[in-house]
């Protein structure tokens, strides 16, 4: 059976958080989302449009979890680049000592957090829990969700049992240059359509106070009657759903 929308958003927001290693922070998520519910719900009343109660309260209700959906992709970019350091240079080492421990050894005061952290727990169970090496490389691989690094994961557990394979680590760590690349020129392609989504929803928005301006008749009919109350809660549930597709 098809999640509701809500159980969706909640679900993203928690496997995002869980991601990136901010679990503890879903309750306060969550009651920000009540507040900020109760927030739109009582502006909408003190303007008083009760057509616009549902359209604030449930758009208010949902920023917070779209909030953590954007700061989602910029994790990832800052992952992917320290992958690319981390892999490379601990890649540089296993090709000259043939000794993966010894490798992520010599290198793991050199990464950042949350690279160095995954590494980390992976010589703390190696050295102190589990010397299995295909074990333990099997929870590296689940560490980070990156399709390259599971690659080089599988690859990294391949030459242990053929030390002649070490040679397809290189190509795979190359990659993650290429992706950076090609990330980097989707980023300017999906740039478009976000600013211009900000601009038409500034213009909306700005529209509603102009009008006092031009006119104070028109206004008083745009918020006073029952049409016009109609017309701005239209609007703003449009910049709401439009928002959602942008975030998606």
């Amino acid at each position: 059976k098809k999640k509701s929308f809500l159980r969706r958003e909640i679900a993203d927001t928690q496997n995002i958080l869980k991601m990136t290693g901010r679990e503890a922070k879903f309750p306060a998520i969550c009651a920000m989302s009540l507040l900020l519910f109760v927030v739109g719900a009582s502006a909408a009343i003190m303007l008083g449009n009760f057509f616009l109660v549902p359209v604030l309260a449930v758009g208010m209700m949902f920023v917070p979890f779209w909030f953590i959906k954007l700061t989602a992709s910029y994790y990832k970019k800052n992952i992917a680049a320290e992958l690319e350091t981390a892999l490379s240079i601990i890649t540089t080492a296993y090709l000259r000592t043939e000794n993966f421990q010894q490798a992520v050894e010599e290198n793991v005061r050199y990464l950042h957090p949350p690279v160095q952290e995954v590494f980390q727990r992976f010589l703390m169970r190696i050295k102190h829990i589990d010397p299995d090496m295909d074990a333990a490389l099997t929870d590296l691989k689940a560490a980070i969700d990156n399709e390259v690094w599971r690659e080089w994961c599988d690859a990294v557990m391949a030459c242990q049992a053929d030390r002649s394979l070490k040679s397809i680590l290189t190509p795979i760590v190359s990659k993650l240059s290429d992706m950076r690349v090609v990330n980097a020129e989707l980023e300017n392609l999906v740039f478009g359509p976000r600013k211009e989504f900000i601009t038409m929803a500034i213009l909306v928005l700005i529209n509603i106070p102009l009008v006092r301006f031009i006119n104070k008749d028109w206004y008083h009919t745009l918020v006073a009657t029952i049409p016009g109350q109609m017309v701005i809660a239209v609007c703003l549930a449009a910049v709401f759903v439009s928002f959602a597709f942008v975030v998606k």
